[in-house]
């Protein structure tokens, strides 16, 4: 998963889909849209056997503030490879308190760094 966020952030689509399943897998990937990321956290994973779960939540600037995408993903391994299948998102605003981390990744309090 953290290979996949840094494929997002860095826009490398030729290795999202290379990771993709086939069975799942769009025909084409254009990241030209993909938001500013700033960070991932993942709240969850497991694994049973040859499938896999990762929940996560990575965040991304927007006008005037933060906002995230929030996953509940699927992948399987085949022939030792982990390989995304689907995901079950949600997207929100993010709205840090003012005594918590900046989104940002600079690890000052929010209220001396991006809120400033």
């Amino acid at each position: 998963m953290r290979s996949r966020y840094s494929a997002f952030v860095l826009e490398l689509p030729d290795y999202l889909l290379t990771t993709w399943h086939a069975d799942t897998r769009p025909a084409t990937l254009s990241l030209e849209q993909s938001p500013d990321w700033t960070g991932l956290q993942v709240l969850s994973s497991g694994q049973q056997g040859d499938r896999g779960q990762v929940h996560f939540r990575a965040i991304h600037r927007v006008p005037g503030g933060f906002a995230y995408l929030e996953e509940a993903s699927d992948f399987v391994r085949e022939e030792g490879r982990w390989y995304y299948l689907r995901g079950d998102t949600r997207e929100g605003r993010l709205e840090p308190g003012r005594n918590d981390r900046c989104p940002c990744g600079s690890g000052k309090k929010f209220k001396a760094c991006c809120r400033a």
